[in-house]
């Protein structure tokens, strides 16, 4: 399947807060940084519930990522990596509940696999 062009998606600021999250997973110093300590003051208030909300509440990319293309995703590559990511966070969320602290997510073996995850997410993300 050929990839959308990024001028064709429906949303493409939502595709924008998509890769702002991806972005935040992908790095353990951000997530220290905003998410436990608080102490960049050029990064804005945010949390890994942000991003847990925009997946699995605001929009179907957790359950059905395939029917996000041409809305935010452009293909199967991104469905793929999406999927990913979110597997990923389930395992987390399966082995440990849904009730720990970002920092005490961020200590879990296996969040090493959501920043992973994410990383090739965004690969995924900027090959065009």
């Amino acid at each position: 399947m050929e990839e959308l062009e990024l001028s064709k998606l429906e949303y493409p600021t939502m595709r924008d807060e998509l890769i702002s999250y991806l972005e935040g997973l992908s790095s353990a110093d951000y997530q220290y940084s905003a998410w436990v300590s608080r102490s960049n003051s050029d990064i804005a208030y945010d949390e890994f519930n942000y991003t847990v909300h925009f997946l699995y509440d605001d929009t179907d990319l957790a359950t059905d990522p395939r029917s996000w293309i041409g809305i935010v995703l452009r293909g199967e590559s991104e469905v793929r990596a999406i999927s990913d990511v979110v597997k990923s966070i389930d395992k987390v969320f399966d082995k440990y509940g849904t009730c720990l602290t970002d920092a005490e997510y961020l200590t879990k073996p296996e969040w090493a696999n959501v920043i992973e995850a994410s990383k090739n997410a965004l690969i995924a993300f900027s090959q065009v």
